[in-house]
């Protein structure tokens, strides 16, 4: 196995970052609650429960919370770390600077409603070609994981396909995912992405654990059709991410 540990520390020390510190101390982040309306029609503090949670989740795995930021369609509501407003252009902008001095790589995280032609974002909409563009805008050339947990999500697999790419969807395109309403804590898919986080050792384990996890709690809570959420990661980042482990511990 002498040749595998070489490897490893070749492609560590090709890395920013990766060598003196765990794998994603160098990555950008931002973890946005795009909306925060409920299925019924009255509100929900489902979507920024979700936001809040998954950013301390992050730094837990590994992610520097220097190189983290949050938003809300709501964020007059909530105390430190104050989540800024998620409108696209701030969103987009905190990503570039992030990114700037986080070099390593970058991953996205947005919790909302969905519909076949993207994600609610506030006011407006989040369509998958405008969020490919502010990947490559802010992300050039560097690993990419883009995470939406929305119903239709599925719409953006396509579009943010890449060789340095990871997509997770909470449903397939065709589908509605599950647990927006105004007494429900997480959305399904951002309930199961925490939950796993608790055992997985990387991206590709949280992912399937993840999927295995919504699929097992539609059977619970009987709602149909299942989601199916989504998974595609590119064919350079594959072989990477078993590397990419996550470095300290992920309990509650």
């Amino acid at each position: 196995m002498r040749w595998l540990a070489s490897v490893f520390v070749a492609f560590a020390l090709a890395l920013p970052g990766l060598a003196l510190a765990g794998p994603f101390s160098n990555w950008a982040a931002v973890v946005v609650a795009a909306d925060n309306a409920a299925h019924e029609g009255g509100s929900t503090e489902a979507f920024d429960n979700a936001r809040r949670d998954v950013s301390s989740r992050l730094v837990a795995m590994g992610f520097a919370a220097e190189n983290i930021s949050q938003f809300s369609t709501q964020p007059e509501k909530y105390a430190a770390p104050k989540p800024g407003k998620a409108d696209l252009r701030g969103v987009y902008e905190q990503l570039k600077t992030l990114s700037g001095t986080a070099r390593a790589g970058c991953l996205l995280y947005f919790t909302s409603h969905g519909e076949p032609r993207g994600i609610t974002f506030g006011e407006g909409r989040l369509s998958p070609a405008l969020l490919a563009a502010m990947i490559e805008g802010a992300c050039p050339g560097r690993p990419v994981i883009a995470v939406i947990s929305a119903c239709f999500s599925g719409v953006f697999v396509d579009p943010l396909a890449g060789p340095q790419r990871m997509v997770m969807t909470a449903a397939r395109p065709d589908r509605s995912s599950f647990g927006c309403g105004e007494s429900d804590k997480y959305p399904y898919f951002d309930e199961c992405f925490l939950r796993t986080t608790e055992t997985a050792r990387d991206f590709i384990a949280l992912a399937n654990g993840t999927k295995a996890c919504v699929a097992a709690k539609e059977i619970e809570t009987k709602a149909k059709p299942p989601s199916e959420p989504q998974i595609w990661i590119g064919g350079a980042l594959r072989p990477i991410l078993p590397l990419y482990a996550f470095t300290r511990s992920v309990s509650p």
